[in-house]
């Protein structure tokens, strides 16, 4: 099987290029080294939205070493969705079987990179990294953060409907062909908003989800991106979902 590990990046550069120090071998693995070294058979592709820190470069220089790196560059900060969206069309246009959603900032931990492959090569169709399933856990979030996290996802999940314990989650490992089939161009919703929606189609859609727990740390470097406006969008985003639901 043909896969690809989809980054979006926006100013994280030193999740690329890692100074040295740091917990989890910063100094030793930038999060593209981290992924060959756990997933050596997957391309990578960043989708980088203008980092006005470099990223892009960072990213280019690799590249003329490693023939398994790609890139995507946009002209401006257009959001998770959409990056993600672009990379998933990517994938198709070159032939991918399998495409993985994954943070540049080692939230993610690319040793659970294979743990994925395993479902996907037993049936699976997407498999989500949750949080709150047995086995699942945050470690260094402050208190407001998991609270919300954790009741976003209570919300949503009642909400939709759907049978999916981390509905927020972005580590995740789809079979290519579920884009095909879910209409991605009409998901206009970013951050939060967008795993939720992507989540409640490809399920809606009647392929096969599954979930594998997972530890979620906090970024090794740089700054979040979560913003009031991705929490209201998801917001109002997840009663739009279940009425679409009732009514279909």
């Amino acid at each position: 099987m043909k896969g690809v590990v989809i980054i979006p990046t926006y100013n994280e550069r030193e999740n690329i290029i890692p100074r040295s120090g740091g917990r989890r071998n910063a100094s030793q693995y930038g999060i593209i080294d981290a992924v060959h070294k756990n997933l050596p058979q997957a391309d990578v592709l960043i989708v980088d939205d203008a980092s006005p820190d470099g990223t892009a470069d960072v990213v280019k220089q690799k590249m003329k070493r490693d023939p398994k790196l790609h890139l995507i560059e946009r002209e401006g900060k257009l959001g998770l969705g959409t990056a993600y969206i672009r990379g998933f069309g990517w994938a198709l246009e070159h032939g991918y079987d399998y495409a993985f959603e994954m943070d540049a900032d080692f939230s993610h931990d690319p040793a659970d990179l294979p743990r994925f492959i395993a479902e996907i090569q037993k049936g699976a169709d997407l498999v989500i990294g949750s949080r709150y399933m047995p086995g699942g856990g945050v470690v260094d979030w402050p208190a407001k953060r998991m609270i919300l996290s954790h009741y976003a996802n209570i919300y949503a999940r009642f909400g939709t409907a759907a049978p999916i314990k981390d509905m927020t989650a972005g580590f995740k490992c789809y079979r290519t062909e579920v884009f095909k089939h879910i209409r991605m161009q009409e998901i206009e919703t970013d951050g939060y908003g967008f795993q939720i929606e992507i989540d409640y189609r490809v399920w809606r859609a009647g392929f096969r989800v599954r979930e594998i727990p997972i530890i979620f740390r906090d970024r090794r470097m740089g700054v979040s991106k979560l913003n009031k406006r991705i929490v209201w969008q998801a917001l109002f985003l997840v009663p739009r979902l279940g009425l679409w639901n009732l009514w279909r």
